[in-house]
């Protein structure tokens, strides 16, 4: 085998270790962020949460605040072409393939299209003034919402100190409410909870069951009604107990002794004939039923919990609107001044490795800058885009897709995509994940498109104002979308319907 010598030209992809933290940064939620912080703060000695007053220290903040360059995003483009990830990286490039970004907290788009631009550093411990948050004053605090929150088991506990009763069915009946689910139901049998605390032991075991039994009936008899119900059918059963003793409310009790799958079909005919009822009768029936609540614990849920913190808040400036980051989400963090003034006066032995540690903290304060930059880009490019879904509601919306946001940024697909997952958007509206304002298009008879978004926005409007008695079926609601000018098919109008948790025409239908 004869050797030789050779040259050959090619191209490789490198991430750096700061670019793999700057895109999983990108694509972590709020909560996911906070936790990543603290966990850094744990890590890191020169990493500080900054107070309002405080002053971090000065390090490349010339290169901080310079704009994206074309080749970087050019880099950034190719680097998310790959499938951009910490885990598609097997070496690092140099360390001058760093991407950089302007901060930005605020834009404010007017009709005109011009773009105002207000920088604050407040929030990552530089000398500009913090901004005054106007919740600061006369609002309550989430913490006391939380604390004034009474749960389902408080309240049931509550209403057992009435009750004289011995030590043991006191213990029993404190028991079954602590085993209760959030819906207020029994999940277990009463001879598997007893057998979970007796173990071997039949004949106490025997004994937990009768007490179990004994308290289980004084639970049924407490407010709300229905709880402590191992199945729907008991638990409306114990909420018509408290009704109005009359031919609907026998006919309801005979019925929920039935089948439920005839219940939620409405099968009135059967119904009948198995309750012995009149048809009436069962009408009236299926109307107490609707009255009832199948979940009476979930009103003491803690809402609290399932609240969003919107990334962006859109308000309305003038001729337009102004799109802004929430300051309560952003991380106020600065580099430890004494420890890195200190390292700069050491030279022993061991200061290569803090060096490295030193820099991770300032590498880690740029990428969630530009973390929150790109969020606000993205944000304002959405909101310069639907603009009539910020005036006239989400009727007025217009088709729009990832592609659109990426060219116009200069920004890859994927980079859109971590942009708009798990982000949320604080507007005149409510809340909305981003990805809310991206919808495929359907054609119309004009020539133009329409939002999908938009489309099932107008079918729940159809939905909303349809007879109770004659609702309308899926086939009516495309015909009517014809007649609007907008093509969908009942396939699709049935996709849309489902999307939006609603039922079909038979199950809507008010007997």
């Amino acid at each position: 085998m004869k050797q030789g010598l050779s040259l050959r030209v090619s191209q490789h992809l490198a991430l750096t270790p700061q670019l793999q933290q700057s895109i999983r940064l990108l694509q972590l939620s709020t909560l996911e962020l906070s936790q990543e912080v603290e966990q850094m703060l744990d890590e890191n000695p020169f990493l500080e949460v900054a107070e309002e007053t405080a002053v971090r220290e000065e390090f490349g903040l010339e290169h901080l605040n310079t704009p994206v360059s074309q080749d970087s995003r050019e880099f950034e483009s190719a680097a998310d072409s790959t499938g951009g990830g910490a885990e598609d990286a097997g070496t690092s490039a140099p360390a001058d393939a760093e991407v950089s970004a302007e901060p930005k907290l605020e834009e404010s788009w007017e009709g005109d299209g011009t773009v105002e631009t207000t920088p604050d550093d407040s929030e990552w411990g530089s000398d500009a003034p913090a901004r005054k948050n106007n919740n600061d004053e006369g609002d309550t605090e989430a913490s006391d919402l939380t604390g004034a929150h009474e749960s389902l088991q408080d309240h049931l506990h509550r209403q057992s100190l009435g009750l004289r009763l011995s030590e043991e069915d006191r213990a029993a009946l404190h028991f079954l409410i602590e085993s209760l689910n959030d819906d207020g139901y029994l999940e277990d049998s009463l001879a598997s909870l007893a057998a979970g605390l007796a173990g071997d032991d039949l004949e106490q075991a025997e004994d937990l069951e009768q007490r179990f039994a004994m308290a289980l009936k004084l639970l049924h008899h407490m407010e709300p009604a229905g709880v402590g119900a191992r199945n729907l059918a008991e638990c409306l059963g114990l909420q018509l107990l408290d009704c109005k003793d009359c031919e609907e409310t026998r006919a309801a009790i005979a019925m929920c002794k039935q089948p439920m799958e005839l219940l939620a079909k409405r099968d009135v005919k059967r119904l009948s004939h198995l309750c012995g009822f009149t048809e009436a009768a069962v009408r009236g029936a299926i109307a107490v039923i609707g009255r009832l609540d199948p979940k009476p614990g979930r009103r003491f849920v803690n809402v609290e919990r399932n609240l969003i913190v919107p990334d962006v808040i859109v308000v309305k400036s003038g001729r337009g609107f102004k799109v802004s980051l929430n300051g309560d989400v952003m991380p106020r963090l600065r580099v430890h001044d004494i420890y890195a003034n200190a390292l700069k006066q050491h030279k022993g032995q061991g200061g290569q490795a803090l060096q490295q540690r030193l820099q991770e903290a300032r590498w880690f304060i740029k990428n969630i800058q530009q973390r929150f930059d790109t969020i606000l880009r993205v944000s304002s490019a959405i909101v310069e885009r639907q603009k009539n879904f910020f005036t006239h509601g989400e009727l007025a919306m217009r088709p729009l897709v990832l592609r659109e946001i990426a060219d116009e940024l200069g920004l890859h697909e994927s980079t859109i995509s971590r942009v708009t997952t798990a982000k949320y958007m604080g507007t005149p509206f409510g809340t909305f994940e981003l990805k809310y304002f991206f919808g495929s298009a359907l054609g119309t008879e004009t020539g133009g498109n329409a939002s999908s978004t938009a489309v099932r926005a107008l079918i729940k409007q159809f939905v909303s104002s349809e007879s109770l008695k004659k609702p309308l079926s899926d086939n009516q609601i495309s015909e009517m979308l014809k007649e609007q000018g907008i093509e969908c098919a009942r396939r699709t109008v049935a996709k849309y319907r489902e999307a939006l948790r609603i039922a079909p025409a038979n199950l809507r239908k008010s007997l």
